[in-house]
């Protein structure tokens, strides 16, 4: 077998699949090709172990120039004073750039409140399938039971019973704004850090078209694939006084080298969030979200919290007596790729759920808008309601390739 030439036609069929179906996964997107050519560069031939001028190799006067431009533009995108905040652009994932924070600030066996796993939280939230429910201490917050959102007074309720060394929020299946003011008077009440993960949201936020957790959180995590557009990464941000401590946590804490062809990358996604048309883009995202949660609804699709202000929904499929997992795999063989999630107080079990999570980043960054939104969301509607029509499936398949052709990639 001719080994190169089938990873070859792999990746080609790969590019294939997204260019002619809608990528509804609210933490993909599509990086730009000034992305892929920082990524495919020969930096990647290079080892930078340690920080900018402070390395264990030599021939890294070029690199050194390179990462200390991206942690400038991290801070850029965000309006932030460099002399109160400070960049780390090293972190390989969102769950790495997690762990050096509460490895810089916590010992092992320190609480943490954290947001639940089937409310919205994350894996490195607390679940004790992870590394961060296996060697902290977590106590959970939820969502109320009947409206889907945040309760603050029932937070600070908890955080006072449980006493926390440090509050994380942010989520990664939660459809409403998040109030870290709110979030930072709770920490500050019980003498705890705020760390904010915006791993979803920090396009939104750039663009103006969610609330900042500047200048409220002690450290913020985020990755650069999602709503920023960039290379598969992570960033954090933090106070200046914790700077010295984040960067030692992750390197040489939980990393080696770092990545400096996706460090290039990230730079290149920061500077393409200053432009003008990122946080037009920002703002049809959350349109184009609310447009389609519309159009669900009115079709007879029940979302969780009715609704959503960011760039994702979650489908409630209980009363369409499907799984979230059917469904997600119903939708995928019409060309729409979903993925199926836990919605807050699950009746089922995480690998065969009730919702489906899906959001709109990719189909606005290929230009969608109005008009495709309320198409989008009749397809939907029609094959999550009809799930033993495969006809319709083939058809709606077959008008899909034609849509996405209108609004071509790469």
């Amino acid at each position: 077998m001719n080994y190169l030439s089938k990873i070859n036609s792999l990746i080609k069929s790969e590019v294939k699949r997204q260019k002619d179906s809608l990528v509804m996964i609210p933490s993909e997107n599509y990086a730009s090709p000034a992305v892929f050519a920082a990524m495919g560069s020969a930096l990647s031939n290079k080892y930078s172990e340690g920080y900018p001028h402070k390395r264990y190799y030599t021939g890294n006067q070029y690199i050194d120039q390179l990462e200390s431009l991206a942690r400038d533009l991290a801070l850029k995108i965000f309006k932030l004073n460099p002399k109160d905040w400070h960049a780390n652009v090293q972190p390989h994932s969102g769950s790495g750039a997690n762990m050096a924070v509460y490895m810089a600030l916590l010992n092992p066996g320190d609480k943490i409140l954290g947001m639940d796993l089937g409310a919205g939280g994350h894996l490195t939230h607390g679940s004790r399938v992870n590394f961060s429910g296996k060697l902290y201490k977590f106590s959970y917050y939820s969502v109320n039971p009947k409206t889907h959102l945040l309760d603050y007074k029932e937070i600070a309720r908890v955080a006072k019973k449980e006493k926390p060394r440090l509050i994380v929020c942010g989520a990664t299946a939660y459809t409403q704004k998040i109030d870290f003011a709110k979030f930072a008077k709770v920490a500050k009440s019980v003498g705890a850090y705020l760390v904010a993960d915006i791993a979803h949201i920090a396009g939104l936020i750039v663009g103006g078209v969610h609330p900042s957790p500047f200048p409220y959180a002690d450290a913020v995590t985020m990755t650069t694939h999602k709503t920023l557009r960039g290379p598969r990464g992570a960033i954090i941000i933090c106070k200046e006084k914790l700077g010295s401590d984040i960067d030692k946590a992750v390197f040489p804490g939980i990393q080696g080298g770092p990545l400096e062809n996706v460090i290039a990358a990230k730079a290149v996604c920061f500077a393409q969030a200053l432009a003008p048309k990122f946080k037009q883009d920002q703002k049809q995202t959350v349109k184009n979200a609310k447009l389609l949660a519309s159009t669900l609804s009115r079709n007879g699709i029940k979302l969780i919290a009715d609704g959503t202000e960011n760039h994702l929904l979650l489908v409630d499929c209980r009363n369409l007596q499907i799984s979230g997992k059917e469904g997600a795999n119903l939708l995928a063989e019409a060309g729409i790729y979903t993925n199926a999630n836990m919605i807050p107080f699950d009746p089922a079990t995480p690998l065969n759920p009730s919702g489906i999570r899906l959001g709109t980043p990719a189909l606005t960054t290929r230009g969608m808008k109005d008009k495709e939104m309320k198409l989008i969301g009749l397809w939907i509607a029609e094959i999550l309601k009809q799930p033993k029509n495969k006809k319709l499936r083939t058809r709606i398949k077959k008008e899909l390739k034609e849509l996405t052709r209108k609004f071509p990639i790469y």
